[in-house]
Formats: C-alpha cells, structure tokens, sequence
C-alpha cells in the first residue's frame, strides 16, 4: 500500500495519475461500518479496473473547530494501527491529509474540486453521514451536484448491530463498561494497543507476578480502569497475559495511571521492546487492598481466570 501524506495547498506531482476509488471517512476505530464502505469501494475498483484509494486525516477535525488540544484527543487507532488495518482490507493507496486551519476552511466545491477530482477519483465512495463542510451544505446528498458529472457519486448505508448502527461512538461507551467481547464484535477485530515496555517500580517482581510497563501515547483511547485477560505480542509471537489499567492503589494514593502485563510462563527481559497488546476481556476493577498479601491472592486467581478464558475460547 502506498501512504501518501498531503498538506493543504498540495502539489499536483504527489498525486498519481491514474484514475482511481475513492473512499472517503476518518475511519477511528476501522470498524465493521467503515470496513463496509472500504468493501465497498474495492469492490467497485475491481470491477472498473482501479486502484483502491481511502482519504482519511491525520488528526480529528474537533482539534481545528473546537480547539481541542492535540494531546487530549483519544482516537481509537493510532495513524500506524489504521495503516495497517486498511493495508489488510486491500487499500492500494491511502491519502493521509493534514487537518490544519488551511484545509478546514475550504468551500465544500473547492474541497471537491480540489480533493476528489483533483486526485483522480472515477468514483467517490463514503458512508451515508459523511460530510465535508457545514452539514446543511456538504452532506452526501448534495455531492452529486458538487461533482457536476465527473465523478460517480456511491453511498453506502449504515451498518447495525442487534439493530444499533455501528459506530466509534458506540464502542467507546462499550471500552468505558469494560464489555470488550461487544466491543470486538462490533470492530471486527480485538482492540489493540501499541506501546514500549520501560521500567517501572519492579513491585510486581517482588510480589512473584513480574509486569511488563507499557508506556502508550497520551492519544491513545484505553478500555475502563481494571484487570483484564489480554494477549501481547513481543516480536512476532503472541503470549497469553494478564493486563492492568490502573493507579495501583494498594500501594499509595495519587498514583499515575500505568499499563502493565503479566506475561504467563515468560521468562525474558524485553525492556525497549514494541508491544501490542490486545484487550480480550475484562476480568474485574480494580481494588485497593489492605496489603500485599491479599494482592498476591488475586492475583493469583486473576491468573487462573485468564488462563481458564482463553482455554475455553480455544475448544
């Protein structure tokens, strides 16, 4: 797949010449809605004979209209995870266009002309809420007169579950209830972190249950505070753990908010090691105990639990 990043005004010589799909969306989360409209489009391409292409953003439009700060913005995909999830859906070319003050302020004709026919699109394909401008002008239904004929105009109905559309918005309230099997069923995928495992306290060595610190990006949107069964993978093989997201209240108030995996039958330094870990299923919240003995307890039933969950998901 080739990444193709723009920043408004953009040089022509950065846009390939061919014809091609065009599917149009920010896509946080690249869930079973996006993947349908993505879907969609690559099944048109194939039949026209062109290349796939997706145009999403670099950050969220809030960040610009509302001033949001860039550092509390959470997204449900980091720009890399959603490069290769589109990568795997069969994107041939992936526009990533800067949302700076420039770019929002274009007229939803100028956009057209500029970001649609201008990077060759034969068809432009979105969902059925997609705008690009103020909702009462640049919505899907008035595409078709912005486009004057030079582009087929492809909508793409919602996608629901248990009668529900199937949204970002939906899966963030599911990741705040800790129901992350709903949450994989509505994004087609187990949610994942990236991150780095760095040094932390070493307590967890002391207690007999060693944890992997794992530092993530402050944009990076994590499920509820508590314990969860979760897989990590370190290089390129996947190992069962036990992951917490907490302050670690038993051994003091006030504490930082920490990412940490206890990694079943492992027994290797991967200090500075790339991780992912995927959030499989939440065993509990967190609890302030009365002492180490008493952790040291559930953790050991947290283990079991994990180790029971995912026994039970393999028969």
């Amino acid at each position: 797949m080739q990444i193709i990043p723009i920043r408004h005004p953009y040089n022509s010589e950065q846009i390939p010449e061919d014809d091609v799909v065009m599917v149009l969306g920010f896509f946080d989360g690249v869930h079973r809605g996006h993947q349908k409209v993505i879907e969609t489009g690559k099944k048109i391409a194939i039949e026209k004979g062109l290349k796939l292409a997706v145009m999403t953003f670099n950050q969220h439009p809030s960040i610009v209209f509302q001033k949001v700060l860039p550092e509390n913005m959470k997204y449900l995909n980091s720009l890399e995870q959603k490069e290769r999830l589109m990568a795997n859906l069969g994107v041939d070319i992936l526009y990533v266009i800067e949302f700076t003050s420039a770019f929002a302020h274009l007229a939803p004709q100028e956009f057209v002309d500029q970001y649609i026919v201008g990077l060759h699109a034969a068809v432009a394909v979105s969902g059925f809420d997609y705008t690009y401008g103020p909702k009462e002008i640049a919505d899907v239904a008035h595409l078709p007169g912005y486009a004057n004929d030079r582009f087929e105009v492809v909508t793409v109905s919602k996608e629901e579950l248990a009668g529900v559309k199937i949204s970002s918005t939906r899966i963030r309230d599911l990741m705040e209830q800790g129901r992350m099997e709903e949450v994989t069923e509505l994004l087609g995928y187990v949610y994942e972190t990236d991150g780095t495992v760095v040094h932390g306290d070493a307590r967890g060595r002391l207690l007999g249950f060693p944890t992997a610190n794992i530092k993530v990006k402050s944009t990076v949107r994590l499920p509820r505070v508590g314990v969860y069964a979760v897989k990590i993978q370190v290089g390129e093989k996947w190992h069962v753990g036990m992951g917490s997201i907490g302050h670690n209240d038993t051994f003091g108030e006030g504490r930082e908010l920490t990412v940490e995996v206890y990694i079943l039958d492992f027994h290797q330094d991967i200090y500075g090691e790339q991780v992912t870990v995927s959030w499989n299923h939440y065993l509990r919240d967190q609890i302030k105990f009365d002492g180490a003995e008493n952790l040291i307890v559930q953790l050991k039933q947290d283990e079991q639990d994990t180790a029971d969950y995912f026994l039970k998901k393999t028969r």
